[in-house]
């Protein structure tokens, strides 16, 4: 399978739902990708070609960038860390509020997650306003690691989170699929 062929196979599992979660957002449903082994391991394969080398750790956001991170963690042979939500995490986390195209989030990860200077591969489904991410990217931050890339299934370029990164200091962004 050529790259644009697989790149087609992963766009065409991406379903559109207008109006979710509220009047106006164009909500993108990855669910039909996930239920196709084919698309899906193409996901997983092109996360992998755009990882870069020598990174130490994994680390995806509850829930959707855990069914990336963790598969792209194991063929980079490296561990995963998973970003979760309040009240998920058993021991003392580090905790990071943000806002969110529609509304606000907060994001934790165990306080002994990942060694001081490890570097550091963050995965997610879809990059809209930043806010997910960016959130990630402090959480990291407060465990002294370094994020030295971020990829995503697919961008929505109309959102400008690769705007609202930038101007946090993360400009290493690499999507499967852009819109």
């Amino acid at each position: 399978m050529t790259n644009e062929e697989r790149l087609e196979l992963i766009a065409s599992h991406i379903v559109d739902v207008p109006d979710f979660p509220k009047p106006g957002v164009v909500f993108k449903d990855i669910t039909p990708l996930l239920a196709h082994p084919q698309a899906y391991r193409s996901t997983i394969e092109a996360l992998i070609d755009i990882a870069p080398r020598g990174v130490d750790v994994v680390v995806g956001m509850e829930a959707r960038g855990f069914v990336f991170a963790a598969p792209v963690a194991l063929g980079l042979g490296v561990g995963f860390v998973p970003v979760r939500k309040p009240g998920k995490l058993p021991r003392d986390v580090y905790t990071h509020t943000f806002d969110l195209e529609y509304g606000q989030d907060t994001l934790t990860v165990h306080q002994d997650a990942i060694s001081p200077g490890a570097k550091v591969f963050v995965v997610d489904d879809v990059l809209a306003t930043g806010g997910t991410i960016g959130a990630t990217a402090q959480l990291i931050q407060y465990l002294g690691a370094e994020l030295v890339e971020v990829g995503v299934v697919l961008e929505l370029g109309f959102l400008s989170g690769r705007d609202h990164l930038t101007s946090l200091g993360i400009d290493r962004i690499s999507p499967v699929l852009k819109v």
